[in-house]
C-alpha cells in the first residue's frame, strides 16, 4: 500500500541580537505542486522527494517557506505559514496519512515564540491526536533544538558536515528514517540531552574538534547500538537568545530509553571535557596584516580574510567595510570583497560601463558597528546577479538549491580592489558568485569573504593561506560580549565556573 505522506517546509536561522524584524515577504514561499520543481536542484526538499519516489510515497505538498538568516522573525510570519498549513494538513488527516515529513532548520525564534519548530511539532501532534502519524523530516546542524520538539518527533535527521555538503543526504536519510518507522510496528521515541554550552560558529567545523570527534562519537553509537537508529549532533546557533540556545544532541530509538540516555550522556561529557575547543575567537584584522602582506609579496596567493563578524550565513548583513577599509589603507591590490548595498547598485544603474566617479557604500545596516565609505571607482561591470551553483554540494545548496539570486550587481573598482555590490546579501559560498560576475578567485592576491566556516568547502583548495580575523559586528566571535537574557544559565562560556 502506498504510503500517504504530508510534506512541508519552515527554513529560518533567527539573529535575535539584530534590531531588524524579519517579515513573511522576505520569505520565499512554495506551495503545492511548485514542490516538486524542486527535484534534482541538491536541496533538503530535493532530498525527500527522491525518496518518497524511491519508496512510492503519496505525497501530500503543503506549503515551503525560507528566507535568509536574518533577525527576529514577525509573529504574524509563522502565523501567516500555519494558516496556510492547518488547513492542508486537517485534510489529509481526516483522509489519513502515515506520516508528515518537515524540513526545518531548527534555530527560528519569533518576537514571542521562542521556539517555533517546537511549537509546529505541537501543534501538528494535537491535530494528529495522539501518536499513530510520525513525524519526521531534516534539521540544520546549528538548530538550537528543545526538549519539547524531540519529545513531539519521531524520525528527523540532522546535517552531519559543516560546511553543510551533506544537507541533501542528510535529507534522504530523514525520509530513509521515516518510511523505517511508518512501516516498523515498534514506535521509536526521541531523547535530548544538552551540555551547558554554547560555541561561536567560528568553533563548529566538522573538520576540525570539537565536532570532528563529537560527530565520530555519534556514529559509532549508531553502529554499535542496533536500535539507535541515528543520533544527532546540533552545535547550536550563537546568535539566537533563546532558553534553547546551546549545544545537544537526540537521539531517536526502537529500543530501551535507558541504552539512549547513556549514550546521549557520554557526548555530553566529551563536549564538556572539549568545550574550549569550540570557543573559538579569531585574532584582530590588524594583527594578521603584515603576515598578508607577507605572504602576498612571495607570490603566495590567494590569501583569504575571513571576517565571521559578518558572517552573512549567519544573519549578518554582509555590508560591513572593515576588510575593504584595510586593503586601502595597506595599498593590496588586486584583491576582492563583496558588499551588500542595493543603494550603491540603483545609483550606478544609469552609469556606463567605464564610468568613474565617487561612490558611497556599504557600512548603511547598523552604525553600531559601520558606517559608509565614498571613494572614487570605476565601473566595471553590472548583472542580473543570478548565477548556477559550480558545487552542487555546496552550503548554499542547503539553503536555496543551486539556482542563486544575487539581486541586480555591479563590480567597481579602486586602487587595484574589486568590489561586487549585491542587492540581495547572498553567503560567499560558491566559486560562482565572484566567477559570474567576471572576477577569477584563482587570480587574485587576496579575498575578502563573510562567512565563519561554510565558506571552506570553496575556497579551501584554492587558497594558499587563510586568516579568520576578528572586527566589530554582529556575529561576533566573542559570545560573553553579547546581551543574552533568555538563554538558559549557567552555560559555558558566557559562565566559566
Amino acid at each position: 500500500m502506498r504510503r500517504r505522506v504530508l510534506i512541508a517546509g519552515l527554513f529560518h536561522e533567527t539573529h535575535t541580537f539584530l534590531t531588524e524584524r524579519t517579515p513573511w515577504s522576505a520569505f520565499s514561499v512554495r506551495r503545492g505542486n511548485e514542490f516538486f520543481a524542486a527535484r534534482g536542484d541538491g536541496s533538503p526538499l530535493a532530498g525527500v522527494l527522491e525518496i518518497a519516489d524511491e519508496r512510492g510515497w503519496d505525497v501530500i505538498p503543503t506549503i515551503d517557506a525560507r528566507a535568509t538568516p536574518s533577525g527576529t522573525v514577525e509573529d504574524n510570519t509563522f502565523e501567516q505559514f500555519w494558516s496556510e498549513l492547518r488547513p492542508a494538513a486537517e485534510s489529509a488527516l481526516q483522509q489519513g496519512i502515515a506520516g508528515i515529513y518537515l524540513v526545518l532548520h531548527g534555530a527560528m525564534a519569533t518576537e514571542t515564540i521562542s521556539d517555533p519548530e517546537g511549537e509546529l511539532a505541537r501543534r501538528l501532534r494535537a491535530l494528529a491526536r495522539g501518536d499513530e502519524v510520525s513525524i519526521g523530516g531534516v534539521l540544520d546542524l546549528h538548530g538550537n533544538i528543545s526538549r519539547e520538539f524531540a519529545e513531539a518527533t519521531q524520525a528527523f535527521v540532522a546535517y552531519r558536515k559543516n560546511p553543510h555538503t551533506d544537507a541533501c543526504e542528510a535529507a534522504r536519510d530523514g525520509a530513509r528514517l521515516l518510511d523505517r518507522v511508518m512501516t516498523s510496528d515498534r514506535w521509536p521515541v526521541t531523547l535530548h540531552a544538552a551540555p551547558g554550552i554554547v560555541w561561536p560558529p567560528t568553533g563548529v567545523s566538522t573538520q576540525d574538534e570539537p565536532m570532528r570527534v563529537l560527530e565520530e562519537l555519534a556514529r559509532d553509537i549508531e553502529r554499535t547500538h542496533p536500535d539507535i537508529a541515528v543520533v544527532n549532533v546540533f552545535a547550536s546557533y550563537s546568535f539566537a537568545d533563546t532558553p534553547d540556545t546551546g549545544v545537544s544532541f537526540t537521539a531517536v530509538t526502537f529500543g530501551d530509553p535507558a541504552e539512549a540516555r547513556h549514550a546521549l550522556q557520554s557526548l555530553c561529557d566529551e563536549a564538556t571535557r572539549r568545550r574550549e575547543q569550540g570557543n573559538v575567537v579569531p585574532l584582530s584584522l590588524d594583527s594578521v596584516l603584515p603576515a598578508i602582506q607577507a605572504e602576498v609579496a612571495r607570490g603566495e596567493t590567494p590569501v583569504l580574510i575571513v571576517e565571521p563578524s559578518d558572517n552573512i550565513g549567519g544573519g549578518a548583513p554582509g555590508d560591513l567595510t572593515h576588510v575593504f577599509r584595510a586593503l586601502v589603507a595597506n595599498q593590496i591590490g588586486n584583491s576582492a570583497v563583496v558588499i551588500n548595498d542595493p543603494i550603491a547598485v540603483a545609483k550606478l544603474r544609469s552609469k556606463p560601463i567605464g564610468w568613474i566617479g565617487s561612490l558611497t557604500f556599504g557600512g548603511r545596516s547598523d552604525p553600531r558597528f559601520d558606517s559608509p565609505v565614498t571613494y572614487e571607482v570605476e565601473l566595471l561591470s553590472t548583472s542580473d546577479g543570478q548565477f548556477t551553483l559550480e558545487d552542487r554540494h555546496s552550503h548554499l545548496a542547503s539553503m536555496c538549491g543551486v539556482q542563486i539570486d544575487m539581486g541586480p550587481c555591479a563590480v567597481v573598482k579602486h586602487a587595484g580592489i574589486r568590489v561586487l555590490l549585491t542587492s540581495r546579501k547572498t553567503p560567499p559560498f560558491d566559486l560562482g558568485q565572484l566567477r559570474s560576475q567576471g572576477i577569477i578567485p584563482e587570480s587574485l592576491s587576496v579575498i575578502g569573504v563573510k562567512a565563519a566556516v561554510a565558506h571552506r568547502q570553496a575556497y579551501d583548495p584554492i587558497t594558499k593561506h587563510s586568516h579568520t580575523v576578528n572586527t566589530l559586528g554582529p556575529c561576533t566571535s566573542d559570545l560573553r560580549s553579547l546581551p543574552f537574557e533568555q538563554i538558559r544559565r549557567p552555560i559555558f562560556p558566557l559562565d566559566r565556573s
